[in-house]
């Protein structure tokens, strides 16, 4: 008698879910969750300059000015006691210049900090000079800096 009640309960754990409510039948509120990126929070990625979360090259203090890094040229498109440290947490809906001048910031502290980084101080300061023509070259050069800065660590 016990075998035949334990081989009853069994039968029914085994049918039971046939005849369950298929889950799309259920409805379960679902919260947004977080989506780590790594092209975001990279170690090289103006962001992270911006966090303070390693100390910055010697070379370019935090206090420098736009101006006194990349030259008089950038005078003509940003205000004369931006700092570097402003520069790399610029605001995302800005214009192409302003773009420009986060992600060559960032690639500027890259040059110095990181090793085997693909553009020198030099190269970067050159760059950004050239960039400041045009919305095209600000825009092209934007995105060398930006895949640069994000494929670094």
């Amino acid at each position: 008698m016990a075998t035949s009640i334990l081989l009853s309960q069994l039968i029914l754990l085994l049918f039971l879910p046939c005849f369950a409510a298929p889950s799309s039948a259920i409805t379960t509120k679902r919260q947004p969750g977080f989506l780590y990126s790594r092209t975001s929070s990279g170690r090289c990625t103006p962001q992270f300059w911006s966090s303070g979360r390693e100390a910055w090259p010697r070379m370019i203090p935090q206090t420098s000015t736009v101006l006194n890094v990349f030259g008089s040229r950038a005078f003509e498109r940003y205000r004369p006691d931006m700092t570097l440290l402003e520069s790399t947490a610029m605001n995302k809906d800005s214009n192409v210049f302003d773009e420009l001048l986060e992600q060559a910031s960032a690639a500027l502290l890259n040059s110095y900090a990181r090793k085997g980084f693909p553009y020198s101080a030099w190269e970067v300061k050159t760059l950004m000079i050239q960039g400041l023509v045009s919305e095209d070259a600000a825009a092209r050069l934007t995105k060398q800096f930006s895949v640069a800065n994000d494929a670094c660590y």
